[in-house]
């Protein structure tokens, strides 16, 4: 029950890896040095096929073991960064001004490499590990892209892992659950259009900031009056943009926001009421309105099965008691999903410690959790396709 030998031996090697990319960042699909990079390595690592441009950017390390399987199980790190300028005032930060590895993907990146050298080095077990390396997390739905891209049915990917790191929780902990982990993410933007009017003459116009005011009391109902109270919803206004001076009302008012749920009825049954509240509180008032609408990233459900394995095979690093199989569900967002959608797999949490939050620009991976997540990903591949 503890990490790996050769993990720990390749600790401060992945640190500095991991720090190369935290001071280079790149976004989106943009990922070319780093997934150059990546894939030099997984050469250099030895792994019998190392194919790039998958889903545009990504990059798939194909590791055989050394007994005869036809498994095939795939592990996936993210590789992008976000528009973020960092604050953290490291010597290894952000070299590149706006951009910043503010979600500890540079960490992702770096374990999956090396568990990759080690399965490369070792081979123990009887199948093939997948490694495949993602761009675009941050909102490019780069996961969709690779998936579309062929890169279950080329690889013959049986089962997908992914792993994220999670301020707040201890390092060399784990935490997971069966079902629903993380939400779906859609937005909105809504023009509200009336009429304009001096203000000290509200009556000879349609003010769409007090229509939109409405809007924004009667939209927080839908979680709360619409759904059970113990499924998971939220609708949050996020923006609220309307005229430019204060003694005139303003002919439009914008509203921007996001949907965020944990079930697929749900999700349909807050977009139904959205429209229907943008319908009847605008026509109460006497404007009109446009509804820009866009579905995000589904839902992110951890199949049952593969809950149990990803569960084995961190207690195979942190002990019984240092992994949570009951976690309760973020409402953040992850395009994992789409992975998880194609093939069954699960997705785990691993503790980064007492550091600044998820897109925070004083966030830092913590590099302390890299040897437990990298034994992590090495003791899912030979539990799943042991070579004995």
């Amino acid at each position: 029950m503890a990490i790996i030998n050769r993990m720990a031996e390749l600790h401060d090697e992945i640190t500095a890896w991991r720090r190369a990319y935290h001071a280079n960042p790149e976004l989106m699909y943009d990922v070319y040095d780093t997934a150059g990079d990546v894939a030099e390595k997984l050469k250099a690592f030895g792994c019998d096929e190392v194919v790039t441009g998958i889903g545009k950017t990504g990059v798939v390390g194909v590791i055989r073991g050394n007994k005869p399987g036809n498994r095939a199980i795939g592990l996936r790190a993210d590789m992008d960064a976000l528009p973020i300028t960092e604050e953290t005032g490291l010597p290894y930060a952000s070299r590149n001004n706006g951009k910043m590895h503010a979600c500890g993907h540079d960490g992702h990146t770096a374990m999956l490499l090396g568990a990759a050298r080690y399965l490369a080095e070792t081979r123990n077990f009887a199948g093939t590990a997948i490694m495949i390396f993602q761009p675009a997390e941050e909102g490019g739905a780069g996961g969709e892209a690779m998936v579309e891209d062929g890169l279950m049915e080329r690889f013959g990917i049986e089962e997908v892992y992914g792993l994220h790191n999670l301020p707040g929780l201890e390092v060399g902990k784990f935490a997971i659950c069966e079902g629903p982990i993380m939400a779906s993410t859609d937005e909105f933007t809504i023009i509200i259009k009336g009429r304009g009017s001096h203000a000290a003459m509200p009556h000879q116009g349609i003010d769409p900031i007090v229509t939109g005011a409405q809007l924004v009391t009667a939209l927080q109902t839908i979680p709360s009056r619409n759904v059970h109270p113990l499924e998971g919803l939220v609708v949050s206004v996020t923006q609220f943009h309307a005229g430019n001076t204060y003694n005139v009302i303003p002919e439009t008012a914008m509203i921007n926001g996001t949907i965020r749920a944990l079930g697929d009825e749900t999700r349909k049954l807050a977009e139904q009421r959205l429209r229907s509240m943008i319908e009847m509180v605008t026509q109460m008032a006497g404007a009109t309105y446009e509804l820009d609408f866009r579905i995000g990233y589904p839902v992110t459900v951890n199949d049952g099965g593969a809950t149990q394995k990803a569960i084995e095979a961190a207690r195979l690093v942190a002990g019984d008691a240092g992994v949570n199989p009951q976690v309760r569900a973020t409402l953040g967002g992850e395009d994992f999903a789409y992975m998880l959608n194609a093939r069954p797999g699960a997705y785990i949490f691993m503790g980064n410690g007492d550091t600044a939050g998820l897109h925070h620009p004083a966030y830092d991976f913590n590099d302390e959790a890299i040897p437990h997540g990298a034994s992590y990903w090495a003791k899912l591949v030979e539990s799943l396709m042991p070579a004995s």
